[in-house]
C-alpha cells in the first residue's frame, strides 16, 4: 500500500470542477419548497373545519396523519441527505452520489406539498 495514498490530495484531473452545482440547485429549491412544505402542513388541519376532528371520513384522517408523519420523518433525512450531498469529496468518483442524495433531499418537501394539495374531502 502506497502511503502517499492515505493523506494525498486528489489528482487535479480527478477534481469535479462542478462538484458544487447540484448541491447548490438542491439549496435554492429547498428554500422555496421547505417553507411550502412547512406552512402546508401547518394549515392543513384546516381540513377538518367542515366535518369537525371526530366526523372526518377515515381518508381525509389517514392523509393528514401521512402528511405529519412525512414532515416529521422527512426532516431529519433531508437534512442528512443535503448535508452528505455538500460533504461528500469533490471527485468524479462521487458524483453520481451526490446526484442521488441532493435529490433524495428534495423528496420529502415535495411528497409533504403533493399529499396537502391532494387532500381527499372531508
Amino acid at each position: 500500500m502506497d502511503p502517499r495514498s492515505l493523506d494525498a490530495p486528489p489528482h487535479p484531473a480527478d477534481r469535479d470542477l462542478r462538484a458544487r452545482v447540484v448541491p447548490a440547485v438542491a439549496t435554492a429549491l429547498l428554500s422555496v419548497l421547505g417553507p411550502a412544505a412547512l406552512l402546508f402542513a401547518g394549515l392543513s388541519p384546516m381540513a377538518t373545519d367542515s366535518c369537525g376532528p371526530d366526523d372526518c371520513s377515515p381518508a381525509l384522517t389517514t392523509s393528514l396523519a401521512l402528511v405529519h408523519r412525512t414532515l416529521v420523518l422527512g426532516g431529519p433525512l433531508t437534512a442528512g441527505a443535503w448535508l452528505a450531498a455538500w460533504l461528500l469529496p469533490r471527485t468524479h468518483r462521487w458524483s453520481v452520489p451526490r446526484i442521488w442524495l441532493a435529490g433524495l433531499s428534495l423528496l420529502p418537501p415535495v411528497l409533504v406539498l403533493v399529499l396537502v394539495f391532494t387532500l381527499p374531502p372531508g
